[in-house]
């Protein structure tokens, strides 16, 4: 697939998606960037804000395979990646696949599992299979976890730990519509006659294969590549950050912004994708210095700061 059918097919997937999810188009780039990269994409905002219906939007016009599970105190390791069960007519264990086994997986509210069952995924979400009573089973590409969480109600929840975030390529919340995109999303309602809106699929699951294979023609400049590296050596060395972001946030941060070069069209790579992809790829990745919390900073605002004392190369260079 050529990098300008990329950035057509993906120009129809957000279309499609946008009638459901009203007035928040750089937020579902950003999600189906996170999907190009063949990465984990976590939705962290208030409740009532989009984030099951985008996750289950993409996958209707996507056409992958998708299953939901609402986690909760008293879910299992066993409720997500399955178990053997002893099948008496046979007499022999008989294994029962559980939802993991699917292209996208809707982990609603992951952070009100317990961490056992939250490091159910840690061997998914990393090298795609799942190792259950001895026995390895991969998952069918592409496999993509979309993860929800409540940022604001910590009772009853389980933080989620370092490791964990680390596996998420990118982390973006959708905040409050604007008072025109709400009455628009208020008008649709009124005319369709109903709560749930029918998408229709555009793509399937080989051409978002070939679109994540499309990606990987996307060229990176030294300059540009050495400018990630600056940034994300700088996470590590600010006095706000106990621990900055590792390689697999450098690694993180080229491939969201080869994804948004692609669907911008291009087959290269700028200094400006890297700065728009740098919020959403790195921040989730730091550990603030424990003070910080009392002045109400977060990594989001190290982050930028951080892009405003690293220096730009040129784009000429680029």
């Amino acid at each position: 697939m050529e990098l300008n059918e990329v950035a057509d097919r993906a120009r129809a997937v957000l279309d499609e998606v946008e009638r459901a999810v009203v007035g928040k188009r750089d937020r579902l780039e950003l999600v189906l960037a996170g999907m190009l990269a063949d990465g984990h994409v976590l939705l962290e905002d208030v409740p009532g804000l989009a984030k099951t219906l985008t996750a289950r939007s993409f996958a209707e016009v996507t056409g992958l395979r998708f299953r939901r599970v609402q986690f909760t105190p008293d879910l299992l390791p066993s409720d997500v990646t399955g178990s053997s069960i002893w099948n008496q007519r046979d007499a022999a264990f008989e294994f029962r696949a559980g939802p993991i086994f699917t292209n996208i997986l809707l982990a609603d509210e992951i952070n009100r599992a317990p961490p056992k069952t939250q490091a159910a995924l840690l061997e998914a979400m990393q090298e795609r299979q799942v190792s259950i009573d001895g026995e390895t089973r991969l998952l069918e590409p592409p496999f993509l976890v979309l993860a929800t969480q409540n940022p604001i109600e910590y009772e009853g929840t389980y933080p989620l730990p370092e490791a964990q975030l680390d596996r998420f390529v990118l982390r973006t919340g959708f905040g409050y519509p604007a008072a025109d995109a709400e009455w628009e999303m208020l008008e649709r309602r009124l005319e369709r006659r109903a709560d749930a809106v029918t998408l229709g699929r555009v793509v399937d699951r080989e051409t978002v294969l070939a679109m994540q294979e499309a990606v990987e023609d996307v060229h990176v400049d030294e300059s540009v590549g050495r400018y990630v590296v600056d940034l994300v050596t700088a996470t590590r060395q600010s006095p706000s950050v106990s621990v900055g972001a590792s390689p697999r946030g450098s690694l993180a941060l080229v491939k969201l912004a080869r994804c948004r070069a692609a669907l911008s069209g291009r087959d290269f790579v700028t200094p400006d994708d890297v700065k728009s992809m740098a919020v959403p790829a790195l921040a989730h990745r730091l550990v603030l210095r424990p003070e910080l919390w009392v002045q109400r900073r977060s990594g989001e605002d190290v982050v930028r700061e951080i892009l405003d004392q690293v220096e730009t190369p040129a784009t000429e260079a680029a």
